[in-house]
Order: structure tokens, then C-alpha cells, then sequence
């Protein structure tokens, strides 16, 4: 359980995503894959907790258990901001998490997009979103839609955005009880890396699909149950290269409804699809 907030603390929301749709269109020299994805930004939200120093130490004083403090990337977007902006400020950290790890939902990519932007405005740095996406991109190819804070049309390998306005969804998200490798996703021969380019009118005319989700239901039989069950009530989705998966749905009623008949031996969720990072909410926020 998260200790109490200290009166020096401030409290910053990191979002979850989905991917709506995911295609690998090609594969480049350096080994990153290209894609087309269609990010849908949720209500399930990670808190970083912040207290700047004055003695430019660089702490995570709590976050997940099994991911060792240095390599966490909220640590290590601090120094990377720190570094980039020359300040002598420092900060300790508290990650309170509820976005899941490993499935696919971005939360380690958001938790360190929120420390950037946080650390941006408590440091008085004065960055520029596109300095702190360019700065976040070594961490994680999800970081910059983060950072940028809107639902977003993807290409590259995750960072050239077109923000998009989606219609209010709420989902339903599943975590079968598996961790799925991203890199064991994108390294498997079977993967798709062809996928012909679409527009998002396309998308949305005709929808698309998840490239990897043929090699994660062939790898990982949790996953592809769980597809299956979620799939009787909704059409039913991996998210990246999971495990979550999704389905959307027309009411929170109807959301709630599916997830409490979930099975136990999965954990079950409910969200609303967002357009706008309620941290930037917070970031524009006079008071």
C-alpha cells in the first residue's frame, strides 16, 4: 500500500493506452520495426509522486518490486531532463502503480512521459513538448505519445503523431495471468512485416488489425483463451504485443457487466477512452 502524500509532494496522473489497431509495415536497418497504430488513450491511470531537492540526488524511493530502482524509467527520464536542461534540482519519486506490467497497456513509457513533463514544469526547465518527446524516444517508442497527451494516429516507430478525436468508448481490459516479450514478438519469424500502409479514413471506414496477436495467440495459450471468452461479448483485441486485450463497448454499465463475469484467474478492468491526457489537463490548469 502507497504511504501518505508529504506536504512537499505533488501527485501527477500517467495514463494508460490501447492500440486499436496495430500493422508492422516494414522492418528498418537498425532493427526497428515500422508501424501504423491508432492510439487510444484510457482513464487507467498510474501516480507519480514528486518532491524536488535541492541536493540533485535522482531517487525512486517507490515503485514496482521487481523492477530495480536504476532501471526504472522514470529515474531515468529524471536524469535524462536533468542532464538535458543542466539544472542542479533533483527529485525523489514514488511510482503508485495500477496500470499492469508487461500487457501491452504503456504504463512504464507513460510513468516516465509524466516525469518528464512534471519535472519540466517543478524544475522550471522550460523544454519544449518536442524537446521532451525527443528526449523521452530512447526510453520507449511509447513515450512520446504520452508526452504529447492526445489520442493519436502513429507511423514510424511510434512517434510521428497526428492527434485523432475518437468517439466516447469504454472498454473492457483483461490481463490473463501471463507476461508476454515484446522482443520474442517482434524477433519471431512468423510476424507480419508487410502490412500494406492505410489511411486513417481507411481505418475508420473498415477497420484494421493487430499484427502480432496471430504470434502471441500461437505462443501464449492464456492469451489466446482469454481472446476467445472476451470475444463471445465483444469483438475482442490484443493491445501491443499484450497480454492485455480489450473490447469496446457502448456503456460503462455493459463494461462493468463483462468484467465481473470474468473469470478470477484473470484480472479485469474498466475504462474510459480519452482524447486528451488528463495530466495535460492538469498541466493547463492556472490554479
Amino acid at each position: 500500500m502507497a504511504s501518505a502524500v508529504t506536504p512537499a509532494e505533488s501527485l501527477w496522473p500517467a495514463p494508460a493506452k490501447l492500440n486499436l489497431f496495430l500493422h508492422v509495415t516494414g522492418r528498418r536497418a537498425d532493427g526497428y520495426h515500422e508501424l501504423q497504430t491508432l492510439f487510444q488513450l484510457i482513464d487507467l491511470c498510474d501516480t507519480v509522486a514528486i518532491e524536488v531537492r535541492a541536493d540533485g540526488r535522482i531517487e525512486r524511493s517507490a515503485g514496482p518490486a521487481d523492477i530495480p530502482a536504476e532501471q526504472d524509467l522514470v529515474v531515468r527520464a529524471a536524469r535524462a531532463l536533468q542532464a538535458a536542461a543542466g539544472t542542479r534540482l533533483g527529485a525523489s519519486i514514488r511510482v503508485i502503480k495500477r496500470i499492469p506490467i508487461g500487457g501491452g497497456l504503456g504504463g512504464g513509457s507513460s510513468d516516465a512521459a509524466t516525469t518528464l513533463l512534471a519535472l519540466n514544469r517543478l524544475w522550471a526547465c522550460g523544454l519544449s513538448g518536442d524537446a521532451l518527446a525527443e528526449l523521452g524516444l530512447p526510453l520507449g517508442a511509447d513515450v512520446p505519445v504520452f508526452v504529447r497527451g492526445f489520442s493519436a494516429w502513429a507511423e514510424g516507430v511510434g512517434e510521428r503523431l497526428e492527434p485523432v478525436i475518437l468517439p466516447e468508448r469504454w472498454y473492457v481490459i483483461l490481463r490473463p495471468g501471463v507476461s508476454v516479450s515484446t522482443r520474442e514478438v517482434f524477433q519471431s519469424p512468423e510476424l507480419t512485416r508487410k502490412s500494406p500502409l492505410i489511411t486513417i479514413r481507411a481505418f475508420f471506414e473498415s477497420g484494421g488489425r493487430n499484427d502480432c496477436e496471430p504470434v502471441v495467440r500461437a505462443r501464449w495459450p492464456e492469451v489466446a483463451e482469454a481472446l476467445e471468452w472476451l470475444g463471445q461479448f465483444a469483438s475482442a483485441r490484443l493491445t501491443g504485443t499484450g497480454s492485455c486485450i480489450f473490447a469496446a463497448v457502448g456503456s460503462p454499465e455493459e463494461a462493468e457487466r463483462i468484467a465481473a463475469r470474468a473469470p478470477e484467474k484473470w484480472r479485469s478492468f474498466v475504462a474510459r477512452g480519452l482524447n486528451v491526457s488528463p495530466l495535460h489537463a492538469l498541466l493547463a490548469d492556472p490554479a
